[in-house]
């Protein structure tokens, strides 16, 4: 009989709890209005992709909480030669799978980064050779001396070359035009957590690494990440419980998140900037009624810039949590500076009369791009931007889409006027410079194009003199920003909130690193 009272209550337990994993393991429940955009880790150089790549992918060099650059596969380097550097690699790491990481890994991975289809290729366009010099050393030649070769690796993730040739994904997923791989929803990294399931814009699952190389600092045996778009019920799932961490808590919610004595809120000034691109070379504009292309005129760019009051912004849209920016870029990046910073003056007189001046004294017609779940209010502030250009004539048709359509689409050559945010991943000006302003760059969807600050971008990549760099950097920024070819709106702040029992440091480039965090009970 107690035999039998014993099972009953054992039963009894089983159904009450259901011994779910839920109930048995410790797990965060992560979100965010926007998904991974995919899970290969040189597809798409977008944050929210990297920030679940980063949880199981790793570098040879990576930041840590502080930001700086620290060992990661590898132990230690040095350079041999100006343009010659050596990595030794770590000898106890295993992939996912069990499989060794070596050098040729390691390589493998560099020279995939490089491919057409890679979204990351203008990190390291620098090097020449990556070679294996043996199991665990490997070499890197550049062409140039490259000052910042360590801030640029520490985004080049290692994959399994061995993984890679079994499941036919040699080359990066051709992201652009909408590729399906194996690598897109499958991975096979080093990291501190792997996947163990995988369903696009529903649910992601990340179990703790039992055979991770390094030092857990963490408690955590699962990671969810359930997205979000709907930031009400976003907000709504946090406070009911169901979700433990949002990393992109609305502003409008923050004052009513951080009253619960349940929650709190952590807000930090975000490595990014927002801003709107003109194409300025189109002959004539795919929307629009003027036949022509108005933005390939100055005036009508400072016209657009002039109209927009970015304190109103700041101050209804994003509740102060914003920084006015003149520059894409922010404070702590190489090549900063507070006066090339400064905006000009906001001014409907004076926008008016630039239009007269370029030849639209009416105004014309144009239709603006705006992802609706990627930056913080980004639907919100182009829609406020529609009103400000309507005040100088100017009839704004909104088109406000889900990430994944807009990026695509703006990577097909298909706006005309546009909301783009850039981070600056290696805190030097470069990066900015090589993606969205060099002649032909990837994401130079303006179509800017000038000599002088293609070789001045030349002169970043490969001048190790800092006081020569950092004039060529200054040279260029000046000139851009005297070009107005985007029209920077403002430094985003980022805030996170989440219950009090869970502790993920917050960092400027809002990637979470679940690997130090913990969950009490």
């Amino acid at each position: 009989m107690k035999a039998k009272n014993l099972v009953r209550i054992l039963l009894t337990v089983l159904l009450v709890f259901g011994f779910s994993s839920a109930w048995a393991k410790n797990t965060i429940k992560w979100s965010m209005k926007g998904d991974s955009l995919t899970l290969d880790p040189h597809a798409q150089n977008e944050g929210p992709t990297t920030m679940v790549s980063r949880q199981i992918y790793e570098a040879l060099v990576t930041r840590g909480i502080d930001m700086t650059i620290g060992p990661q596969l590898a132990t230690d380097w040095k350079a041999t030669n100006p343009t010659t550097w050596v990595f030794n690699l770590r000898t106890d790491v295993t992939f996912h799978n069990g499989d060794k990481m070596t050098s040729e890994d390691v390589v493998f991975s560099l020279l995939r980064a490089q491919q057409p289809t890679s979204d990351f290729k203008e990190y390291i366009s620098t090097i020449t050779s990556v070679k294996a010099l043996d199991d665990y050393t490997v070499e890197i030649q550049t062409r140039d001396p490259n000052p910042i070769l360590l801030n640029q690796l520490s985004n080049i993730f290692v994959v399994s070359k061995k993984w890679c040739h079994e499941n036919f994904a040699i080359v990066p997923q051709n992201w652009d035009a909408g590729q399906e791989t194996f690598s897109a929803t499958n991975a096979m990294g080093t990291g501190p957590f792997e996947i163990t399931l995988r369903e696009p814009n529903t649910k992601t699952v990340f179990k703790k690494n039992k055979k991770w190389w390094g030092t857990v600092e963490h408690n955590l045996d699962e990671i969810q990440l359930l997205p979000i778009a709907n930031a009400a019920t976003r907000v709504a799932a946090l406070l009911s419980g169901e979700i433990d961490i949002v990393t992109d808590a609305p502003v409008q919610d923050l004052d009513r998140i951080g009253s619960s004595g349940a929650h709190k809120v952590i807000s930090v000034e975000q490595m990014r900037t927002i801003f709107l691109g003109m194409d300025q070379a189109a002959d004539q504009l795919r929307s629009g009624n003027t036949g022509d292309n108005p933005f390939k005129k100055k005036e009508v760019r400072q016209a657009f810039y002039q109209a927009i009051d970015i304190e109103a912004i700041k101050e209804k849209v994003m509740r102060g949590l914003s920084s006015p920016a003149g520059i894409i870029t922010f404070p702590g990046v190489t090549g900063y500076t507070k006066a090339l910073d400064e905006r000009l003056p906001y001014d409907v007189a004076a926008a008016k009369q630039l239009l007269a001046d370029a030849g639209y004294p009416d105004g014309f017609d144009i239709e603006l791009r705006c992802p609706n779940d990627r930056y913080v209010n980004d639907e919100a502030i182009c829609t406020a931007v529609v009103g400000m250009l309507g005040k100088i004539g100017v009839n704004v048709s909104l088109n406000a889409q889900t990430k994944s359509k807009h990026f695509k689409e703006l990577k097909d050559d298909q706006g005309d006027f546009y909301m783009l945010g850039w981070g600056v991943p290696t805190l030097d000006s470069h990066y900015v410079f090589h993606y969205l302003y060099e002649t032909g760059a990837s994401w130079n969807k303006v179509n800017f194009s000038d000599a002088t600050v293609d070789a001045a971008i030349r002169v970043m990549e490969g001048e190790v003199d800092l006081d020569k760099r950092n004039a060529a950097i200054a040279d260029a920024w000046k000139i851009v920003r005297d070009n107005i070819a985007y029209l920077p709106l403002h430094h985003q702040v980022i805030s996170w909130a989440s219950k009090r029992t869970v502790d993920v440091p917050i960092r400027p480039n809002n990637e979470p690193l679940f690997r130090f965090s913990n969950k009490r009970f």
